[in-house]
């Protein structure tokens, strides 16, 4: 069976679904793998390097294709090509993509998507959103660093003590704890809040202040936070206000799959930060946290940057596509059995990943 890596054609994508390293693991599990010329090109991974793994590297590895691999959902002039049947593992938020899931229903294509791998126990190493969450909160921190005009660690010489910055991150899953960690590491003071209950004992172990505000938590299903009321947001705004006036650095993270992100910060916050602080929203592609955010853009409201995230792991395309082509192989080994790839519709990772199958959009996609 054949296995196709596409190269990636949405605008900005640096990643790559699968790399050199792992593609020994492909072919030891019995799949040929057939690499799309120039498809890891962008995150610093030649053709050559696919070659030497093993892999067929071609200009149509389409053809005669059982399972294609992508980043972002193949472009619809990539679908033609495939034998009637064939599968396609990439992040797929269908609900945008209606014209391309009514091909897919009439090609009769099995479509995973990624971002749809459940969080439980069994399928972490499949969770393509953490590792690309972990990748982004590093940038996040990285670019505030870069953009404020001072240093983050305290530094004493004979000239004077320089202060550290004063860095405050909301929400604490993967992206805002990974942002805390490398902000701490900088030598920043960092304080961090999350509406659910465990994450000030989450962000207390990286080292950083815990904001506990006299608010109920919001638990949600998956690990992820229950939308709250616009009665609770605007308190908390009010209570969050004095935290980030005083803050060098703001970055937030909150967000979740295939909904709007909660508006966590209006202008009017914003507004009392020093002349030079900095604003980084790792969710400005789902709307932002942050009023006024443009994703892939620097707004400036007063003398505050203002820096809207656009595809953030793809901005460091090395790292994200290892652990992306990780989760994908983790993917594929779980559906693979007597050396074919046939996955379980019965087994729960693989019901939850599925958006069509035989002609059909299944409710479990999403």
């Amino acid at each position: 069976m054949r296995i196709a890596v596409a190269r990636e054609q949405a605008p900005g994508e640096a990643r790559v679904a699968m790399v050199p390293e792992l593609v020994g693991r492909l072919r030891a599990a019995g799949y040929q793998v057939a690499v799309q010329a120039g498809a890891g090109a962008a995150a610093l991974l030649v053709d050559a390097a696919y070659e030497a793994a093993g892999a067929l590297v071609t200009e149509h590895p389409f053809d005669e294709a059982d399972v294609v691999l992508s980043v972002q959902p193949l472009d619809t002039s990539c679908l033609a090509p495939l034998p009637s049947g064939a599968t396609t593992i990439s992040f797929f938020p269908y609900p945008e993509r209606p014209t391309d899931v009514a091909l897919r229903q009439d090609r009769k294509l099995t479509t995973f998507g990624m971002e749809f791998v459940p969080r439980i126990s069994r399928a972490q190493s499949m969770d393509a959103l953490s590792s690309q969450a972990l990748v982004a909160g590093y940038r996040g921190a990285i670019v505030a660093a870069s953009m404020l005009g001072q240093f983050f660690p305290l530094s004493m010489t004979a000239a004077g003590t320089v202060p550290p910055a004063q860095v405050v991150v909301l929400g604490a899953g993967v992206a805002g704890l990974q942002a805390i960690a490398t902000c701490r590491r900088l030598g920043a003071v960092v304080k961090g809040y999350d509406v659910r209950s465990a994450a000030a004992e989450e962000i207390r172990s990286m080292g950083a202040q815990a904001i506990e505000l006299p608010l109920p938590t919001l638990e949600g299903a998956g690990g992820y936070a229950r939308e709250m009321t616009e009665e609770r947001a605007q308190r908390q705004r009010e209570l969050l206000a004095s935290y980030i006036a005083s803050a060098d650095a703001l970055i937030t993270t909150a967000a979740v799959p295939g909904r709007r992100a909660p508006l966590l910060v209006t202008t009017e916050m914003i507004a009392p930060m020093a002349p030079g602080s900095v604003v980084v929203d790792l969710a400005a592609e789902a709307g932002g946290n942050v009023e006024g955010v443009v994703a892939g853009k620097v707004v400036r409201v007063g003398s505050v940057q203002l820096w809207g995230g656009a595809d953030v792991p793809s901005q460091m395309p090395g790292p994200a596509s290892r652990l992306y082509a990780h989760n994908v192989l983790n993917v594929i080994m779980l559906m693979t059995h007597d050396g074919r790839f046939a996955p379980d519709f019965d087994d729960e990772i693989t019901a939850a990943m599925c958006v069509t199958h035989d002609g059909q959009v299944l409710a479990d996609g999403g």
